[in-house]
């Protein structure tokens, strides 16, 4: 087994043994040596991700306001990447805990790490302003990633000092399926991907993206969250290199979807220094969620259309305060009557009536189930970034 870790090529890098007999993983520097070879079925995978997520960002600048749209897609994502690590929340859920519908006992206990997750995205992408992709803004999101969740005792915000490992649940350091670089070698190697990252050469930048998930997953740097921080990361460099405008594509939907072909991939880059094959998967996926993304986009204009024309046909005067809390509801689609009387500012009575009114239409549910303090859910808006997989079980 050793030698067949050890072959000869060491292109992705080498597994060396360690003074107390087990093989870490050591990472070659990127890009790949040799030289990736971007012809054939990559060529063709790279320009027909190129070409969809051009056409997911162009989906979204269509859309009035594209930051109120932005809300469910980074929620969708969060979800999606959590659920990789194990979480069971869904988007449901997740939107039910932000808007304190239900008592904390009555959800999930890991909603607080999806919640997480979307805080440390949105502190990312704002940060990104004044601080590029670095190991100081990893470490940041890190911190916020775990605050006073799961794995929040494993130093958040700080480089790993131990020696980590994946396999299955209870396996030791010498049962694991990959041990990463041993602590001492952490900060050297991420340092080197750091300037990869920032250095300027002729890769495309989806390439570039695909080698720095890939290579940041094989270091490891922490005792927990990478996986998370890996998926954030892809984010952060579309957004920066300018890819995408909004935070919309959920890569993870895929990642989740494949998920065994997802590890299978990144450890033959690790054992066989297959970088092209990881990089096909990688833009296949760039590709699906694009694809998916740019429909849901479309699904949405349409459903404001609709419901902006049905408020308008049925409410008469009313109609103005009905568009204004339409909007908001893209942006959080839950509501409270209070919240509407605020929004509005009517009265308490006249709130009523035009939440009553938007329930009639088939816009709002309420979904507390009680006589006070109720709370209505945009059904309809929900509903396009739920499937299968996201059990609505809540009233």
């Amino acid at each position: 087994m050793e030698q067949l870790r050890n072959d000869p090529s060491h292109r992705a890098g080498r597994y060396l043994r360690q003074p107390t007999n087990y093989l870490a993983f050591i990472p070659a520097g990127l890009p790949p040596d040799p030289k990736l070879s971007l012809t054939g079925k990559l060529q063709v995978a790279l320009s027909e991700a190129d070409l969809a997520l051009g056409r997911l960002d162009g989906s979204i600048q269509t859309l009035p306001n594209p930051d109120l749209f932005v809300f469910m897609y980074v929620r969708k994502e969060a979800v999606y990447s959590s659920q990789i690590e194990g979480t069971q929340s869904s988007l449901v859920d997740l939107l039910a805990a932000e808007a304190k519908l239900f008592d904390p006992d009555a959800l999930p206990q890991d909603v607080d790490e999806v919640i997480n997750y979307v805080r440390a995205m949105k502190y990312g992408l704002e940060r990104l302003d004044e601080l590029p992709v670095s190991i100081r803004l990893i470490c940041e999101i890190h911190e916020i990633l775990l605050e006073g969740v799961r794995g929040g005792q494993w130093t958040p915000g700080e480089l790993r000092r131990s020696q980590n490992w994946i396999g299955p649940g209870g396996c030791t350091l010498r049962e694991a399926v990959f041990v990463p670089p041993p602590p001492d070698v952490v900060p050297d190697v991420l340092s080197e991907l750091e300037r990869f990252i920032h250095q300027s050469d002729d890769l495309p930048v989806l390439i570039k993206v695909g080698l720095v998930h890939a290579q940041f997953e094989t270091i490891h740097p922490f005792l927990d969250g990478n996986g998370r921080i890996g998926r954030l990361l892809t984010t952060f460099l579309l957004t920066e290199r300018g890819l995408l405008h909004k935070p919309v594509l959920y890569l993870s939907h895929y990642f989740k979807r494949h998920r065994e072909a997802y590890y299978e991939h990144l450890q033959a880059v690790r054992d066989e220094g297959d970088w092209e094959d990881w990089l096909l998967f990688f833009l296949s996926g760039i590709t699906e969620v694009s694809a998916e993304a740019t429909e849901s986009a479309r699904r949405i204009l349409t459903l404001r259309e609709e419901h902006r024309a049905a408020i308008t046909a049925s409410l008469g005067r009313a109609a103005g305060n009905g568009h204004k809390v339409l909007e908001t509801l893209f942006d959080r689609p839950f509501v409270s009557v209070t919240e509407v009387q605020s929004l509005i500012g009517t009265t308490y009575p006249a709130a009523n009536s035009l939440v009553s009114r938007l329930v009639e239409l088939g816009i709002l549910r309420e979904v507390t189930g009680q006589a006070r303090n109720r709370q209505f859910r945009y059904d309809p808006y929900v509903q396009l970034f739920t499937d299968e997989d996201d059990s609505d079980v809540r009233p």
